[in-house]
């Protein structure tokens, strides 16, 4: 039996949601640690990550399948990148600095991790204020130059992750071998498309 579009969409809707879910269950239960904001600033830190590759995922898998109908999910993830950048900006705001102008503009002034981190919000933005099919019409060609700018957000994204580890780079160097498995797929399909008879890709 073929499953609905609407079913999926639900469904990766759920996945998507749930990590968020699981955040507030272990805040009510107070299962965050002997320190509740880094674990929390940690954990929606590296699911912004995880979402923000998976979401560059689709476009290489959607270039060597074109008929796989998986980039019609990009949207969804794509915001839900921006949902969890939201909520890591907001933890950083309000539980690490209480929305202190001055403690927050010191850390701006004085960390490179905050510095990265912001910039890589800001980009993110854009990006996410022209999802909709209405600015993507309006941009035209455009559209797709801007939202190129993703992979350099996920490269800010690990520098930010691995100037917070400090120490152990490991992990950030496993998100990064990711990023560059992406790039070099999307690379080797377009320069062999570009080669071969024209065909229109997504950016």
């Amino acid at each position: 039996m073929k499953v609905s579009t609407l079913t999926v969409k639900c469904m990766v809707f759920a996945i998507c949601v749930s990590p968020f879910m699981v955040m507030l269950w272990n805040a009510y239960s107070n299962s965050l640690g002997p320190n509740p904001v880094e674990t929390m600033t940690h954990f929606s830190g590296l699911w912004t990550l995880r979402f923000l590759l998976i979401t560059l995922t689709l476009t290489p898998i959607k270039m060597i399948y074109p008929k796989s109908g998986i980039i019609k999910y990009r949207r969804m993830l794509g915001l839900f990148t921006f949902f969890y950048a939201t909520l890591h900006f907001l933890i950083f705001l309000a539980f690490e600095h209480g929305f202190s102008v001055r403690y927050i503009l010191e850390d701006i002034l004085t960390s490179p991790i905050v510095d990265v981190g912001l910039l890589a919000y800001i980009l993110l933005i854009p990006l996410a204020l022209t999802s909709t099919n209405e600015m993507m019409r309006k941009l035209g060609k455009a559209w797709k130059k801007m939202h190129i700018s993703v992979y350099v957000i996920g490269m800010l994204s690990i520098l930010h992750f691995a100037l917070s580890e400090k120490a152990d780079i490991t992990n950030p160097l496993f998100y990064a071998s990711i990023l560059l498995i992406l790039l070099t797929i999307r690379g080797v399909v377009r320069n062999r498309t570009q080669k071969g008879p024209k065909k229109n890709n997504d950016a």
